[in-house]
Parts: structure tokens; C-alpha cells; sequence
């Protein structure tokens, strides 16, 4: 993909998103004003962040916190690192999250953060610097009732736990509720590091068995090969899946006698990328999506399949580990060839269910076991699935993200009704 390109596809995530929105609006016979105001968060923060550097110098930050309906509950949303973050990026996110609170059945509404920059490029201090300073300009926005953040891309458990340190310094406040994702030594729980993974997974199975004749022995291929990509291998690869294909940031292998998960996982560990694996084609990320499988789960970064590759796409079917991995057009390419999407506000919404435990418990002081917590996640992932598949089977003429959305929205709308909201 050239550099033109993934620029114009990155700038206008929020276009795709209204894009689908207003699709659905048409499925749900919606008002101009009601799609209107879904398609506007409740409130955009700003911040400017400012830490001196090592050197003596003092680096200047961008940062935002997007609120977008807070119609079923408090905001919910990770908060992300990354040097192409925009404002228009993290209001599209805060409304996805929106629409997959709403779908999971979960009691809050959708929120999401950025800060615009490289974390490799800060040292640890920096980074704490950066995280603290952070919550310092929004503290007044967030609270376990009002906005509860987690991970996303490029943070963590220990930024997690400098949130709430910072939180409860500048507060008073010892609620722990307030983030989650965080370490198990602050209320975090053990299921949140591959919440998102095991959803991933067990949407995929629940998908391959309507339509591509089950899980087992299913060739699947997993661009992007961070904590979601590395996790949703290893439990499809429990289940009976064959992973044939994965990659990272600096290209990928494809095997198609299988990859052995653990040792790949171990060779990214110790050389830093997944390319060094000893066996296997060496592939491009491009050349990778659109290699033959079973199975494709895309879970790096959004618009990575678009109107550019979408005929190319191989795949029986598509998981979207990610956020936004397909834009509108390829939606409807992959629609009219009859190649089933399992749309991100289902398939990765794990992870959310995993917030939700840790939130929950939080609220109670009560810490619930690895196992049955794993349970939770699982049985939620199923039930949604089904409910989707449901939607699906009814409107019989649309994919099947116009049917998770169709139910994650008319909830919403419904909820802002009765609140008095539209």
C-alpha cells in the first residue's frame, strides 16, 4: 500500500464509521436527527501535556479524551499511544465502543483516548511522566460512575497503574474502579491480559460453524501479532485450528504445514519480530491478507483491508481482531462476494467483558476466580454471537455488521429515549 493511500484510509476513520452508521440508520428506519446526534460525541477534551525530557529540554504532547453516549451508563474505552493518533480517530473509536458496550449488554456507554506519540522513543521515566501528567489534565472527567479507561494500543497494566496512582494522589479518591486493565496487585484481574484473545477466538469458532463447516482443522491466518493476535492463535490453536499465517509490524511467515505457536511467540520474544521464525515463507503484510486460508483476523490496526485490496482477499471468512480492520467499501466488496465479516464490535469485544468482571468487582471488593471469570467472558461472547446470528438470519439481505449494529444502536436509542434524551 503506498504512503498516499494509508494516509487518506487513516485520516478518515471516523467517515467510515458514520458511513456504517448511517447504513444502519437506513436498516432501522431512523430519523436525519436522531443519526445526526449518534454520529457527534457528547464531549471531546483536549490536552496539551508537557514533561522535561532527560536532555533538559521539555517535550510537548497532544492528547484527547473522546465521550461519545452515555446513554446506558458511564463512558467506557482504552486509552492509546501512538504517533499517527487524531482527534477524529479517537471520536470514531468512542463511538465503536458505543455500539459494542451496547451490543454485549454491558452498562456503559463508549469512550476512548490518544496520546499523539512514539513510546519508543521515551524512556520509562518519560513514560511515566507522560501517563501522570495525562490524568492530571483529566481528572475531573473520569470516575468509576462517569468514565472508567483502559488499555489500548501501546499501553499497559503498569500505565494502568500510574493512572490510578496519579488518580488517587490528586483526588483522594481510593477507587480502584476508575481504570481497569490493571496489574493484579491493584484489583486487576488475570483474564484481562487475554480477555480480548479468548473472544477473538471464540467468536471465530462460533462463526466457523455456521459457515465455513466448524473450527476444526481451519486454516487461519492472523495479521498483526501483538497481545490480541498472539492470544486468539493460541486458543484457536486449542480448539483445532491450524494457524498457518501470522505477522507484525515487520512482515510475516506463512507455513502451511502449520506454525507452532509457542515457538513463534518465543522467536518474536527473542529477536523482536515474527519474521525470524526458521521456517516458512517470508511474506509482507499486503502479500499475507491476501494469502489463502480458511479464516483471516486481521488485529493490528484499522483500514488495513479496503476498496484497494478488498477483491484480493482470499479468506472464506473474517474475523476482525481489530478495530476498524475493514472500511465500508470493503464491506460491501466482501458482501457481494458473499465472504462473511465478523464485525470488530462483536468479534474483539472481549476485552470490554473482561473490564466489565474487573469493573464489577472493583465496585463490590470482591475478587472473582481466574476460571470462573473465564467462564463469564466466553458465555457472554457465545450469547452475543447468537444474537447477532439471529439478526442476521432475520434481515436476511445484510451482512452481518449491519446486524450488530442494527441491535448495538436501536439499544442505544431506545435507552436515550426513555431517558428523555432525543
Amino acid at each position: 500500500m503506498t504512503e498516499a493511500v494509508q494516509t487518506t484510509l487513516t485520516s478518515n476513520l471516523y467517515d467510515q464509521q458514520v458511513k456504517k452508521l448511517y447504513r444502519v440508520g437506513e436498516i432501522l428506519g431512523l430519523p436525519q436527527d436522531v443519526l445526526e446526534t449518534l454520529s457527534q460525541p457528547e464531549r471531546v477534551i483536549q490536552v496539551k501535556i508537557e514533561i522535561k525530557g532527560k536532555d533538559g529540554k521539555v517535550k510537548t504532547f497532544i492528547g484527547w479524551r473522546s465521550q461519545h453516549n452515555s446513554a446506558l451508563g458511564p463512558y467506557k474505552g482504552g486509552i492509546r499511544y501512538h504517533p499517527n493518533v487524531t482527534q477524529d480517530e479517537v471520536i470514531a473509536l468512542s463511538m465503536m465502543m458505543t455500539w459494542k458496550n451496547s451490543l454485549l449488554l454491558l452498562p456503559y456507554g463508549g469512550g476512548k483516548g490518544g496520546i499523539r506519540v512514539d513510546p519508543g522513543k521515551l524512556s520509562l521515566e518519560e513514560l511515566e511522566m507522560l501517563s501522570r501528567r495525562y490524568i492530571d489534565t483529566l481528572y475531573k472527567y473520569i470516575g468509576s460512575d462517569i468514565d472508567i479507561p483502559a488499555p489500548d494500543v501501546n499501553t499497559n497494566p503498569q500505565t494502568m497503574a500510574w493512572f490510578i496512582d496519579e488518580y488517587i494522589k490528586i483526588t483522594g479518591k481510593a477507587d480502584y474502579a476508575t481504570f481497569t486493565g490493571k496489574p493484579v496487585e491493584l484489583g486487576g484481574l488475570a483474564t484481562r491480559n487475554y480477555s480480548t484473545g479468548l473472544g477473538v477466538a471464540t467468536v471465530a469458532k462460533e462463526a466457523a460453524s455456521k459457515f465455513i463447516g466448524g473450527i476444526e482443522g481451519a486454516r487461519v491466518i492472523i495479521q498483526g501479532f501483538g497481545n490480541v493476535g498472539s492470544f486468539t492463535a493460541k486458543f484457536l490453536q486449542d480448539m483445532g485450528a491450524k494457524i498457518i499465517g501470522v505477522s507484525d509490524s515487520k512482515g510475516g511467515v506463512i507455513d502451511p504445514n502449520g506454525i507452532d505457536i509457542n515457538k513463534i511467540i518465543e522467536t518474536k520474544e527473542k529477536t523482536g519480530s515474527v519474521i525470524n521464525y526458521p521456517t516458512g515463507k517470508k511474506v509482507t503484510n499486503d502479500e499475507l491478507l491476501t494469502s489463502e486460508c480458511d479464516i483471516l483476523i486481521p488485529a493490528a490496526l484499522e483500514n488495513v483491508i479496503h476498496k484497494f485490496n478488498a477483491d484480493k482477499i482470499k479468506a472464506k471468512m473474517i474475523v476482525e481482531g481489530a478495530n476498524g480492520p475493514l472500511t465500508a467499501d470493503a464491506d460491501l466488496v466482501m458482501k457481494n462476494r458473499g465472504i462473511p465479516v465478523v464485525p470488530d464490535i462483536l468479534a474483539n469485544a472481549g476485552g470490554v467483558v473482561g473490564s466489565y468482571v474487573e469493573w464489577a468487582n472493583n465496585k463490590m471488593g470482591e475478587i472473582m476466580e481466574e476460571e470462573e471469570a473465564k467462564r463469564l467472558i466466553v458465555s457472554r461472547m457465545e450469547k452475543a454471537f447468537n444474537s447477532v446470528y439471529g439478526m442476521y438470519d432475520k434481515l436476511g439481505d445484510q451482512d452481518l455488521r449491519m446486524a450488530a449494529m442494527a441491535l448495538a444502536v436501536e439499544r442505544v436509542v431506545n435507552a436515550m429515549k426513555v431517558r428523555g434524551m432525543i
